[in-house]
C-alpha cells in the first residue's frame, strides 16, 4: 500500500478540514462509520465505485496512527 498520506488529504475549505480521500468529499470518518455499522468493504465499494480497496485500507491506517498518537488521561 502507498503511504496513506498520499491518499488522505486535508483541505481547510473542504468538509470543514476533515481528512478526506484523494481530495474528494468523502471523509475518513464516513468510511469508518460505514465499516462500524457492519458494511463490508465490498458493499462500500459497490455503493461508492470511485473508492478503492486501497482507499479503505488508508482510512484504517490513518485511524490506527491517530489512535497511537492519542494521550490517555486517567482521572
Amino acid at each position: 500500500m502507498k503511504n496513506y498520506a498520499e491518499i488522505i488529504t486535508i483541505e481547510p475549505g473542504k468538509r470543514g478540514g476533515k481528512p478526506c480521500i484523494r481530495g474528494m468529499r468523502i471523509t475518513v470518518c464516513d468510511v469508518l462509520e460505514y465499516l462500524a455499522s457492519g458494511m463490508t468493504e465490498e458493499q462500500i465499494l459497490a455503493d461508492f465505485p470511485y473508492l478503492t480497496e486501497e482507499d479503505i485500507r488508508a482510512c484504517l491506517q490513518y485511524a490506527a496512527d491517530r489512535e497511537h498518537q492519542q494521550m490517555v488521561l486517567h482521572a
